[in-house]
């Protein structure tokens, strides 16, 4: 009976502003649990929105790492980007489990969440401030042991405990969840058979200031004296900001004006004497969209695309609408879009990394409403025509690993290092490219999207990679990366496609090595990946861990998958395991085969 009323939980951090905590320290020990008697459990914290930072759900999803949707649905509010106020109330919700910490703590239930330091962050003022005593600063050293609290980079990524619990057939009733002996500042948890509705304050104004007291006529005269003064200043201020404002405008304005005369002639010279007309609404518009790039990236003229190519000639196509060109001796992957390139380069404009593929330039075709994203030339082509294609040589399984860590380290820096964060989409052994020293940059930002945490009902991607929760419910998030390159991984270990002829994925399979002793898993790996390696002097352990690694990041439940960070440290070790490594550029074949 308890174990249906103790379905949900919520849990709050006690508060009250005419209290003094300061002889209260809160619980550091976190909440005791018996990982053998101990089952997982979907509930919800209780979290106060908090300005400036958290007065709305998509920042609040993001520290938590969930959609907006999930935390609006039952918070009880019916617009999920609505401006929040200050204290409004939210029922957040997490995955309860039962961790082993260490022998001093022991094992404590809690949900664990990532969170990256920005400037200014500290461990305390998260757990306090930004968690709001959903946790404790000691609770977070305790799970992260290697992490000096004094020595946090910016960008790094840490774990949070977030103090929960879940019913068992011990569960006491009511309140006796809580203990005898709960404190302030203590978390509370209330069982529920059902999350009660909050009542959400659906206007955001201010109250009126108080009246105006009155004050004796000297003390009016002098106010008035010093109000006649401050608006002289604050007018004359805001006259030289005035002109300065009007400055910049006009300068940007003929800039912009002198690149836009630019791709007028570019326009001119490229339909010459041709007959017809273009709309000249649609050369407007493509102008406007990209026009914050203009001063980025390098405009190339049509023309200089044209000679490039052969005039996009078939015998310079790469793969789908990509050609390879050559400008001024240097060689260049071309990209052809019939659509608004907006977003890809916005997106582009954020990114610099080793391991994504650079963008050069752009350019815009008025007369067929084109534009063409120039980018670095990536000499050995796809993973997956090495992979699946009809290339002679197979990929050591050396390469395979370096391929890996490099595409893991080009998402650990779209994922953490970037400002909304950016989740790719689209992330599969086709957009992985190789360069001459076979080392891998992921390509493709077409689908891309800056923010995550968000829902849509647009699904896009390529069957075999997609994740479950993406396909089912259309949820958005650094998650859904993680799941294709788990796909990418097992292509790398087994050689074989992410669907086969019969339209069956490759992640479905991975059930088969989790079941019977070690030597069985072993021995049905060795069945399972790639012939090649069989003709190569390699150790099995380094196979198991990356095997492992992809399982993890398949799994359906995407809260249970890694992050970026653990996946590169995983496959690190991987490579630390094979011991013979060149520090030099990697060939297609160079581990030593029997």
């Amino acid at each position: 009976m308890y174990g249906f009323l103790l379905l949900f939980f919520f849990l709050f951090t006690f508060n009250n502003q005419n209290i003094s905590y300061a002889q209260e320290p809160p619980s550091i020990s976190g909440y005791k649990c018996n990982p053998n008697q101990f089952n997982p459990c979907q509930t919800y914290v209780f979290f106060r929105a908090k300005g400036p930072e958290f007065l709305d759900l998509a920042s609040i999803g993001d520290l938590f790492s969930v959609s907006r949707l999930m935390i609006a649905n039952p918070s009880n509010i019916s617009n999920p980007n609505t401006t929040l106020v200050n204290n409004q109330p939210l029922f957040v919700p997490i995955s309860c489990s039962c961790n082993t910490v260490n022998a001093t703590f022991g094992s404590i239930s809690y949900a664990g969440l990532n969170y990256t330091f920005k400037p200014g962050d500290t461990m305390y003022g998260i757990s306090t401030s930004k968690f709001g005593n959903l946790t404790t600063y000691q609770s977070v050293e305790a799970i992260n042991p290697t992490v000096v609290p004094e020595n946090i980079d910016i960008g790094q990524s840490i774990k949070f405990p977030i103090f929960c619990k879940c019913p068992n057939s011990t569960t006491q009733p009511r309140l006796g969840i809580n203990g005898n002996n709960t404190k302030p500042l203590d978390t509370l948890f209330i069982p529920l058979t059902n999350l009660p509705n909050l009542p959400q304050n659906t206007s955001n104004t201010p109250p009126p200031p108080p009246p105006p007291t009155s004050l004796p006529p000297i003390v009016q005269e002098n106010d008035r004296k010093g109000t006649i003064i401050g608006l002289a200043i604050a007018l004359g201020l805001c006259g030289a900001l005035l002109i300065l404002f009007v400055g910049l405008f006009y300068k940007e304005r003929k800039v912009k004006k002198e690149k836009y005369s630019d791709v007028e002639r570019q326009k001119s010279q490229y339909l010459g004497s041709k007959k017809g007309s273009f709309d000249k609404d649609v050369e407007v518009n493509l102008m406007a969209d990209v026009s914050e790039c203009l001063d980025k990236y390098k405009m190339y003229k049509i023309e200089q695309l044209w000679e490039a190519t052969d005039g996009f000639d078939e015998g310079c196509l790469i793969q789908g609408s990509v050609y390879k060109g050559t400008i001024d001796g240097e060689k260049f992957a071309i990209k052809k879009m019939k659509w608004n390139a907006r977003e890809e380069l916005k997106i582009l404009q954020k990114v610099n990394h080793g391991n994504l593929v650079k963008l050069e330039g752009f350019c815009i075709d008025p007369k067929e409403a084109n534009c063409y994203l120039v980018y670095e030339y990536v000499e050995n082509g796809s993973l997956h025509s090495w992979l699946h294609g009809d290339k002679p040589e197979k990929l050591s399984w050396v390469t395979r690993l370096r391929i890996a860590t490099d595409v893991a380290n080009g998402l650990l820096y779209i994922h953490e290092h970037t400002r909304p964060r950016v989740v790719h989409k689209d992330i599969k052994s086709s957009n992985i490219l190789l360069d001459a020293n076979m080392r891998a940059k992921v390509a493709n930002f077409g689908l891309a999207k800056s923010g995550c945490n968000a829902i849509t009902m647009h699904i896009v991607g390529t069957q075999g990679y997609i994740a479950p929760e993406y396909l089912t419910d259309g949820i958005v998030s650094t998650k859904m990366d993680v799941f294709s390159f788990g796909v990418v991984l097992l292509e790398l270990v087994s050689g074989k496609e992410a669907i086969d002829d019969e339209g069956k994925v490759l992640w479905a399979k991975v059930g088969e090595f989790s079941e019977g002793s070690e030597e069985r898993k072993v021995r049905k790996l060795q069945e399972w990946m790639d012939e090649s390696f069989l003709r190569e002097e390699l150790t099995m352990e380094s196979v198991v861990n990356v095997m492992s690694v992809a399982i993890s990041c398949v799994n359906k439940d995407p809260s249970r998958r890694p992050g970026m960070v653990e996946i590169v440290y995983a496959l690190s070790k991987s490579i630390d395991l094979f011991s013979d490594v060149s520090e030099e550029g990697l060939s297609p074949r160079q581990v030593t085969a029997r």
